[in-house]
């Protein structure tokens, strides 16, 4: 890289004692300044990390005039010999912490006005002020490392798909609107006029075309869009690693996400993760758990107590388990010196998941502390300590209701309680299969099933039959990948057969003039030699996220939005020229406040 009379012979990181008597060129911002008795010390910066740069007038009285005019992040070019730093000055924790550059060609190429906030990696920054300023925030160590990390994730998956065999396909971003269980961000069509086209959820109908193309294996790092109300793990844009094979089965899938995961690992962090992975149905994590996407990495699991609860005179559990409800408790280990403040607290934390309380007990010596021990007899108390394996100095927690309420309020309440007592280890990396979904969901407000996953995945072929007649029981060919907790990937087998793709569309009440009107290309397509096709996608930005320990998705992307979907540094969205709207014969209507 030349520039100016100057051609970068080294990042400033990577400067080392090997380079020692050669001279370097370095291209950087000034980092710091320092004047010792004449001679001025800068930490030159880049990508690769900082190096000491030294100027002294008695090598070159212009170079040191120079130097003193430099101010942070000035941007400069230097030319230079690589010496070993004086005795005693040596910094260990620095990768150039053993060298130095005497400076004998310096170049200014561009100055900087006073930052709005240092860009050291030590100082904390109000998070809407590093977004507004996103290239500075990106100068930060810390945020370049995780854009490095990312670039070598993604350069790792590449690698070992291309090494399977996979092509890399690129799929339409102006495609149709279909509903896929978000709103679609829409573009309208200036030459097609009140037409629109929707950018993609995910390319999902794209690459199973491709596998009826005969394109049996492939694979795309993406953009996907959806208009959805947002978290610190959602962004309106986001990135998957998706894939998608033909004439293969759940296992094939499987393995082959494993060997994505295990080749980032390497690459990123070193670390060999070791598949297979363990594997769990969805029904036993939801019953263990009371979540899909288990954290394994302790243990805290909930037990249920239905049938106990059947035959005891406290009416909050008996009237739920004897009318279809579940009542579960959960054994917080050595936690009984909880104040009751402390327990009134995680009472309301469950109301949020819909629990309309939080029953408990505590296991003292000699005897049980809690309001409810009177409604039960000493064997129904026998029981439910022995089930909940309880000792002396455990606290033990129930809910009663409907089961989504019941797996909800004590799966989120073991997570809370877990952060409590320290026992996630962020450096343990505990991945999860969670296998056998139900393929369908009751949607209670609308009176109908959704699909549980997505309309295109295949059911279990021996519950083929119960389809129209039972969907209730009806078992998904599809597979979640979790890691410590958080889903970071998931798939299915797709359906191959146009005339159970139509009968899928039946029984979530897509009409099939709308399934035509919708998904016609497709069912269509499945008439002409569709072979038999799943894949996956990862989600690459929670998939960052954990990797380099961060809380939010937004410190692993370069340009993020904030949670009201905006974008502070380019003040995106905003509002456009009236012409523009006008060939695009949209009007925009201001929406009156409610009075």
């Amino acid at each position: 890289m030349a520039i100016e009379g100057l051609s970068r012979t080294h990042y400033c990181g990577n400067v080392t004692e090997d380079d020692i008597g050669s001279e370097v060129t370095l291209f950087g911002w000034v980092q710091n300044w320092r004047d010792h008795g004449g001679i001025v010390f800068i930490d030159l910066k880049d990508r690769e990390g900082i190096v000491q740069i030294v100027f002294d007038p008695t090598q070159s009285k212009e170079n040191h005039r120079i130097a003193h005019t430099l101010r942070s992040q000035y941007c400069i070019g230097i030319k230079g010999n690589v010496r070993h730093r004086p005795e005693g000055t040596v910094n260990e924790n620095l990768k150039t912490g053993k060298v130095e550059v005497l400076v004998t060609e310096v170049k200014i190429f561009s100055e900087s006005e006073a930052l709005p906030f240092p860009v050291e990696e030590y100082i904390d920054v109000n998070e809407e002020l590093r977004l507004k300023y996103r290239y500075l925030d990106l100068r930060k160590p810390r945020m370049q490392r995780n854009l490095i990390t990312r670039h070598k994730a993604s350069f790792a998956a590449r690698k070992f798909l291309d090494s399977q065999g996979f092509l890399e396909i690129e799929t339409p971003i102006l495609t149709k609107s279909t509903p896929e269980g978000a709103r679609d961000f829409l573009v309208p069509s200036r030459l097609s006029q009140g037409k629109f086209y929707a950018l993609p959820q995910s390319p999902q109908l794209f690459k199973q075309l491709l596998m009826i193309s005969g394109f049996d294996r492939y694979y795309q790092i993406t953009k996907c869009f959806r208009d959805e109300d947002l978290r610190a793990d959602r962004q309106p844009e986001f990135t998957q690693i998706d894939l998608e094979m033909s004439f293969v089965s759940e296992d094939d899938v499987m393995n082959v996400t494993e060997g994505i995961i295990s080749s980032i690992f390497k690459e990123t962090l070193g670390i060999d993760v070791k598949p297979p992975f363990k594997r769990i149905s969805y029904n036993e994590a939801m019953d263990r758990f009371g979540s899909d996407k288990p954290d394994m990495r302790f243990g805290l699991e909930l037990k249920n107590l239905t049938d106990i609860a059947k035959t005891t005179n406290f009416k909050v559990f008996s009237s739920v388990a004897n009318s279809g409800g579940l009542v579960y408790g959960l054994n917080a280990k050595n936690s009984a010196d909880f104040t009751r403040k402390e327990i009134d607290d995680l009472g309301k934390y469950v109301s949020i998941f819909g629990a309309k309380g939080l029953a408990w007990i505590k296991v003292k010596e000699n005897e049980l502390q809690s309001p409810i021990v009177k409604f039960f007899s000493e064997d129904q108390i026998k029981q439910i300590l022995d089930k909940l394996e309880a000792k002396t100095g455990d606290l033990l927690f129930f809910v009663a209701d409907k089961p989504k309420v019941v797996y909800d309020s004590l799966g989120a309440l073991r997570l809370k309680i877990a952060d409590k007592l320290n026992l996630r280890n962020d450096d343990e990396f505990n991945f999860v299969w969670v296998t056998d979904f139900p393929l369908f969901e009751w949607n209670e407000d609308e009176n109908r099933y959704d699909a549980m996953h997505h309309p295109f995945t295949s059911p279990v072929d021996e519950d083929l039959q119960y389809l129209e007649s039972n969907p209730g029981i009806v078992r998904a060919r599809a597979y979640d990948i979790t890691l410590n907790g958080v889903e970071i990937g998931g798939g299915s087998i797709r359906i191959h057969r146009s005339d159970v793709q139509q009968n899928m569309f039946r029984v979530l009440k897509i009409s099939d003039e709308d399934a035509r009107l919708k998904f016609g290309f497709l069912i269509d397509a499945l008439k002409f030699g569709a072979p038999p096709h799943g894949g996956l996608a990862i989600g690459l930005d929670r998939l960052m996220t954990i990797i380099l320990k961060e809380e939010s998705i937004r410190d692993v992307i370069a340009f993020p939005k904030t949670q009201k979907g905006v974008c502070l540094l380019t003040d995106a969205p905003n509002a456009v020229d009236q012409r523009q709207l006008n060939e695009l014969s949209i009007r925009v209507m201001q929406k009156k406040n409610k009075q």
